[in-house]
């Protein structure tokens, strides 16, 4: 069966914003954004062929000739052994509670008909979709059944969630599971904290942050029971659940990535508070007041569940710049200032199903991971996973968010390549399944890939700063590396009734879309430059290859020899915005034009030596050929992502102006397109059109996604 998938976004309502933004890291240089966008493969249709009970093939279109491998006979032998095995659930009941999973004794055991699985291979899914904040929870029934497919597909065997979804969620969850009954999809459930301003407080016992989190904790029981009802509220999931997704809980993930500095600060505040002592859970006698605080929470939980007759694994979120490993090479002292330690917080007898520890950890930040001697001699990320599974000793580890971003921009780089961004679809999905072995293979109890979907309201460190806040989510950026960590690309569409402008008699043809300005060129010369006025207050020298003075960008493309760089003019250079003395690493900008560059990193000195390590600047504007442009037949096809024109809301025509540290914008009328060849600058015209407050975009999966299919059969077999 050839399934054509196609969605349109809902109209975006006014923002109301939910502190569920799980992917924002808070310690500048954090994760911060992920994708590098397929142009060529945009189209949004995924092919998936259903055979065997779903086992799907997805093909999807690229350009480059980096796709994945043909299946290995390990893989095979896993495809194989998956299908003859059922996943259905097989509860074990201890001291009158239902237990469908157990996390002790250096083992996680999800119990079913098929035997105990001992890796646990899931998927991260956000709360909404574009145009939308994460606080609107925008999925739709149909977005989740059809997604429900289309992870278990992939051999995904477990999805997990952030915050309380609506009904919706639980409602599809069930009936799937209830319809493929020895292929359902587990549900890792996670419980966000409503109120923050422990961060601005330094204090995480104040009543606000505890009672809210108190009352989301029991909510979060009644919906996966069926049993809630809740009134609107802004931020919040709202409806009557009814449907019991119990049986299917392997698992429940409470609280945040902590902020470090506020954490400490509430520590020192509560170096009092009494130990816990709960019926459940009960706190050790060297744990801090965090972890303290944690343990009456998880307590207060499995107290909602075994009053239901349910006993699953309960753990924290924790991180790297938090965990129990102190990392003395790290430059950023923030980074190894706060250590939560899972050891600390213990179930009891009455709480048969235990505890694991949660993590949150990629294999490109903090950049201790770069300068620890003991994580060089191999591959780092996978000695520090193995550090934290040896610190943990009977505790299993579970690293529930990892991945890398398929953008053009990047936020950090890394070791062996899996940098924060800077990867095409194809390099992503590669470099993703590629971590779920090793996860599996150092021996952790499984992996959660970040994530199902693009979101497109997030930001990272090293572009939010030239953007306008309010609108981001109405509009697709390329360079910001959180935008684009999905399996599934949520591609910018356009209205459906839009039509090319025609430029220079013909010969240029302009599209403009929630992303980019795309430009067709017939005829194409054998070098040019296209230079984009989009303010006409601003003039200067011309930029490279070009004659136009009125220029404020331009792409310098050699179709012959496949190359190509983007510019901007300096006035409109927004790195300065993220470090001012980063322009010394960069050097002069030749007749006032920079190269399209993003911060990687701030100057830095390593402690342990001393060693004072530059500011780091990536040429995103190196203009690779198959992504966004390339030479067919006749005509040259080129996709200018609004960033790249110094747009900082494309919705509403603005283009950022920075000023010292501060971004200031002005409205675009159009923008005037200029192409040069040869020495000859032909004006070919103005390309306008309406703001938008309602985004369209195409659901596909992307590039390279049966390598990720290959990774999820090969690891998801019984202990």
């Amino acid at each position: 069966m050839i399934t054509s998938i196609t969605n349109v976004g809902n109209h975006a309502s006014a923002a109301s914003r939910a502190a569920d933004d799980v992917g924002v890291g808070r310690s500048a240089g954090h994760r911060g954004g992920r994708h590098r966008l397929a142009l060529f493969g945009c189209v949004a249709v995924i092919a998936i062929v259903a055979v065997a009970g779903a086992v799907a093939a997805v093909r999807s279109r690229g350009d480059r000739a980096d796709r994945a491998p043909p299946a290995s006979g390990r893989a095979a032998a896993s495809a194989s052994a998956e299908a003859g095995r059922s996943w259905a659930p097989a509860a074990r009941r201890v001291s009158g509670l239902q237990v469908p999973a157990t996390a002790g004794d250096g083992l996680f055991a999800l119990h079913t008909a098929g035997g105990d699985v001992t890796f646990l291979p899931g998927v991260n899914l956000g709360s909404t979709t574009p145009g939308h904040q994460p606080g609107e929870l925008s999925i739709d029934s149909g977005q989740y059944r059809r997604w429900f497919g289309e992870m278990a597909a992939l051999g995904i065997r477990a999805v997990r969630i952030y915050t309380i979804h609506p009904p919706a969620f639980y409602q599809e969850l069930a009936e799937y599971n209830r319809t493929h009954s020895s292929r359902p999809l587990y549900l890792m459930q996670g419980v966000y904290l409503p109120d923050e301003s422990y961060v601005r407080t330094h204090d995480l016992y104040g009543d606000g942050v505890t009672n809210a989190f108190r009352d989301e904790l029991r909510d979060a029981a009644d919906a996966a029971a069926g049993r809630l009802d809740r009134a609107p509220r802004p931020g919040h999931a709202s409806g009557s659940w009814d449907a019991d997704v119990n049986p299917w809980i392997a698992g429940w993930i409470i609280g945040v990535e902590f902020d470090p500095a506020a954490v400490a600060g509430s520590d020192r505040g509560n170096a009092g508070a009494p130990d816990v002592k709960g019926r459940y859970f009960r706190s050790s006698p060297d744990a801090t007041a965090t972890e303290r605080w944690l343990a009456a929470r998880m307590d207060e939980l499995a107290g909602y569940q075994a009053g239901r007759g349910y006993s699953q694994p309960i753990a924290f979120v924790n991180w790297p710049t938090t965990d129990p490993l102190r990392h003395p090479e790290e430059p950023s002292s923030t980074e190894d200032l706060l250590q939560l330690d899972a050891n600390h917080v213990r179930p009891t007898a009455a709480w048969p199903a235990g505890t694991f520890a949660s993590y949150h950890a990629y294999p490109y930040y903090p950049d201790f991971q770069r300068h620890e001697p003991g994580l060089q001699r191999g591959d780092p990320y996978a000695r520090y996973l193995a550090e934290l599974k040896k610190h943990h000793g009977d505790m299993p580890t579970m690293i529930t968010e990892f991945g890398v971003p398929s953008s053009i921009g990047s936020a950090h780089s890394a070791p062996l390549g899996r940098s924060q961004g800077g990867h095409t679809e194809a390099e992503a999905t590669r470099i993703d399944a590629g971590l779920l072995h090793v996860i599996k293979d150092q021996g952790l109890a499984g992996a959660f890939l970040f994530a199902w979907m693009d979101e497109w309201f997030k930001y990272t460190w090293n572009t939010v700063r030239h953007q306008v806040p309010e609108r981001r989510q109405l509009w697709h950026d390329p360079l910001t590396n959180e935008q684009h960590f999905g399996l599934l690309a949520m591609d910018a569409a356009g209205p459906p009734d839009a039509v090319p402008t025609a430029l220079l008699d013909g010969r240029v043809e302009a599209r403009t879309d929630e992303s980019s300005l795309s430009l067709t060129v017939h005829r194409p010369p054998a070098t040019m430059t296209l230079g984009f006025d989009v303010l006409p207050g601003i003039t200067g020298s011309p930029p490279p290859g070009s004659g136009s003075r009125t220029a404020d960008a331009a792409f310098v493309l050699n179709p012959a020899a496949r190359t190509g760089q983007a510019y901007l003019r300096a006035q409109l250079d927004p790195v300065p915005l993220d470090d001012p003395k980063s322009e010394a690493r960069r050097g002069p900008a030749p007749n006032g034009w920079r190269r399209v560059e993003l911060l990687l990193n701030h100057a830095r000195v390593v402690p342990g030596t001393g060693r004072r390590l530059p500011a780091e600047i990536q040429n995103a504007g190196d203009l690779r050929y198959g992504e966004l442009w390339r030479h067919d037949g006749e005509s040259l096809t080129i996709r200018v992502p609004w960033a790249m024109l110094g747009f900082a809301d494309p919705s509403a025509h603005r283009v950022g102006i920075p000023d010292g540290t501060t971004l200031t914008t002005q409205v675009s009328p159009g923008i005037g397109v200029t192409l040069s060849a040869a020495g000859t600058d032909h004006q070919a015209g103005t390309v306008g059109w309406t703001d938008w407050n309602r985004p369209y975009y195409n659901e596909r999966l992307k590039t390279g996604t049966e390598a990720v299919r290959q990774a999820y059969l090969a690891v998801a077999q019984p202990g």
